[in-house]
């Protein structure tokens, strides 16, 4: 289970000693919602359920050459990003920074324990506006938009 917000970036933060890395993703399938992640030499098979703020997630570690052989089917979908884990307070807030077609996109997620941490969260001042609800910046909706 997933619990998440998601925000636009009104300015970035000090990103110094924020751990870094890079990830490009693709998607299998939409329905259910299947996409392979490389994230620096790591890859990862994803899959997500539907909702919003609340979803199911369940991933699992690839080698090497299984997640090549996934990507070389979903080339052409690609989602391209550089992420920054940045401390607030008790949580930590995944920094994106998109590249290629989608760049200038800057998001932030934060993930929580319970419903109850994510409504009761207080964004900071860097955050923009919560688009935990806007199905438009899924990063799956991002992944087909030319």
């Amino acid at each position: 289970m997933e619990i998440e917000r998601k925000f636009l970036v009104k300015e970035l933060p000090s990103l110094k000693n924020a751990p870094v890395s890079h990830i490009v993703q693709g998607y299998i399938s939409l329905n259910p919602e299947t996409r392979v992640r490389k994230r620096d030499e790591k890859y990862y098979l994803t899959i997500k359920g539907e909702g919003d703020i609340i979803r199911t997630e369940e991933e699992r570690e690839l080698d090497p050459m299984e997640g090549e052989n996934l990507f070389s089917q979903v080339r052409s979908y690609l989602v391209e990003k550089t992420r920054y884990i940045i401390d607030i307070g008790k949580h930590k807030a995944e920094l994106d920074i998109y590249e290629g077609r989608l760049k200038g996109l800057i998001v932030v997620e934060v993930e929580f324990e319970t419903i109850e941490d994510a409504e009761a969260f207080i964004a900071p001042t860097w955050f923009g506006e919560d688009i935990s609800k806007n199905k438009e910046y899924r990063n799956k909706v991002l992944a087909f938009k030319p």
